[in-house]
């Protein structure tokens, strides 16, 4: 897949309909400050798409991106913000959860790490709800142009013993470098493939 149109559509503070609704739809979760944002900019070759910044917790709304008028990003706000008030962490764990259960065109998520860090109480915890409520997901270790090869081959079993995956089962990205691009980007592509009717398998 080659990103070529890309465009921010809407920021909600509420699961509900929004502009184009019912294509495909990708969405990215991870803690605050582990380069959501930032990935997202790197993979559409859009450096102004997502607000960037160094402060955690400045994305503290469901963002939708339109991408190649094919499928939706969907940007969740970032959790685990210590600094936060519980109100407001509360409001967006309700944000998250209602996507999540509330939208029917959700073909993925990617659930983000930073690869230099073991995963924390918080991302196990949506680990455990994305297999309960049996939503597909991806894990996906950020940053990695911080780390050595040698250190990356250090730092994924932690990240699978906490996460319960397998070390194939994690995409390690870096905004950076391009590093997991292309893996990443052809993963989409697979989610968001139409469904086969089988109506033409008839040696079947």
């Amino acid at each position: 897949m080659t990103i070529k149109k890309s465009k921010f559509v809407q920021s909600l503070s509420a699961f509900k309909s929004f502009p184009g609704q019912g294509l495909p739809e990708i969405a990215m979760v991870g803690k605050s400050n582990v380069g959501k944002s930032s990935l997202i900019n790197s993979m559409t070759n859009n450096s102004k798409l997502a607000r960037t910044s160094s402060e955690p917790g400045k994305t503290r709304l469901v963002n939708l991106y339109l991408i190649n008028e094919a499928f939706f990003l969907v940007d969740l706000p970032g959790y685990g913000f210590a600094k936060a008030p519980k109100q407001e962490k509360e409001k967006w764990a309700a944000m998250i959860e209602g996507y999540l259960k509330g939208s029917a065109h959700l073909k993925r998520v990617f659930q983000l790490v930073d690869i230099r860090h073991e995963p924390t109480e918080d991302d196990q915890l949506m680990v455990e709800y994305l297999r309960h409520y049996e939503i597909p997901f991806t894990v996906v270790a950020t940053k990695a142009d911080k780390l050595s090869k040698a250190q990356r081959g250090r730092s994924l079993p932690a990240i699978c013993r906490k996460l319960a995956v397998q070390p194939w089962e994690v995409m390690v990205y870096s905004s950076k470098d391009g590093t997991g691009k292309d893996r990443l980007l052809e993963l989409i592509d697979v989610e968001i493939a139409p469904e086969e009717s089988g109506e033409t398998d008839m040696g079947e």
